[in-house]
């Protein structure tokens, strides 16, 4: 049996339909609230986790703390998570992204945490222009704004536009800009690279690529074709930093992930965010002849056989 913890019922469909296409029995577990027994035994099978970090615009900020505990309990009894504990630390924490990338040579921008609204001032005052703000528990392009000389960063954090993040942590980043106008996501999914694709940044920030965005979300690609705003970014595995990404999600467990980087006006290529909880346009994968949702299901087949020869 694969269980699939999820909070956001629209993101559903597609793993559903790819799970059913191979014959593979699955039931969903709604993580958003709810309850688990922390002693006893748990239900045979393979756990997969689709808990996003952005649960808290939806109302289910209490989800991503219960998830959590879930997934320690879980992998306590020996059960196999798909995405566990030690990578959804990752997924809810740019700050651990951060360090982690950067511990192991893979190039970010320049990056500092703030707790305290009134700090970020005396924080940015320490950095170079343009910067860009972000939420630490992020999902969405949450709490991300450009700005490209101080006066505007202080009226904003003055003003009653400011944004208080979920956790209290607020970031402050070097913004490299893309003379391509765009950045490059790279999907991973058990090991092996997927694809690539290009999301044009012309719009904003906020780069959803999932087909189960809502219109409401600002910038959200519905309807669009995959060479307006989306596109397949032709990148080989062999390429150094598809390989750095590779051992990096090995390292940390990672089982499912989009990796996100910007090329600057420098040629050097910036990795900057994370996303466990990947979800993919439909319309890219054609064109890139892949088919995500059925790679994370095959992931499943065979972890669950994995599980069926140990026993």
């Amino acid at each position: 049996m694969i269980h699939v913890l999820y909070e956001n019922p629209a993101w559903l469909p597609p793993l559903a339909a790819a799970l059913e296409a191979r014959g593979l029995a699955w039931n969903a577990r709604d993580v958003s609230e709810g309850h688990f027994p922390v002693e006893g035994d748990i239900p045979e099978g393979v756990w997969v986790n689709r808990m996003s970090p952005s649960a808290h615009t939806r109302g289910h900020g209490g989800g991503i703390h219960f998830t959590r505990e879930w997934l320690g309990v879980l992998e306590e009894r020996g059960a196999r998570v798909i995405n566990g504990s030690t990578s959804f630390a990752l997924e809810v924490s740019k700050v651990r992204q951060h360090a982690a990338l950067h511990a192991m040579g893979i190039l970010t921008p320049t990056t500092v945490a703030v707790v305290g609204r009134h700090r970020l001032l005396d924080a940015a005052r320490e950095m170079a222009t343009p910067l860009i703000t972000k939420h630490n528990q992020g999902g969405k392009g949450l709490g991300v704004r450009l700005f490209r000389e101080l006066g505007a960063f202080e009226a904003y954090v003055a003003g009653g536009e400011f944004e208080e993040p979920m956790d209290g942590v607020t970031l402050l980043q070097q913004y490299v800009e893309p003379p391509s106008h765009s950045i490059t996501r790279v999907e991973i999914v058990g090991g092996r690279f997927l694809f690539a694709m290009r999301s044009a940044t012309d719009g904003g920030f906020q780069l959803c690529p999932s087909d189960a965005c809502q219109v409401g979300e600002a910038f959200c690609p519905v309807g669009e074709s995959p060479t307006s705003k989306f596109a397949p970014e032709p990148m080989s595995p062999d390429d150094p930093l598809i390989r750095a990404y590779l051992e990096f999600s090995r390292r940390h467990r990672i089982d499912v992930a989009g990796i996100e980087f910007v090329t600057g006006a420098d040629g050097r290529r910036y990795t900057y965010d994370i996303n466990m909880n990947t979800n993919y346009n439909s319309a890219v994968e054609r064109a890139a002849g892949v088919d995500g949702m059925g790679a994370i299901a095959a992931l499943c087949e065979q972890a669950l056989a994995a599980r069926s020869v140990a026993a």
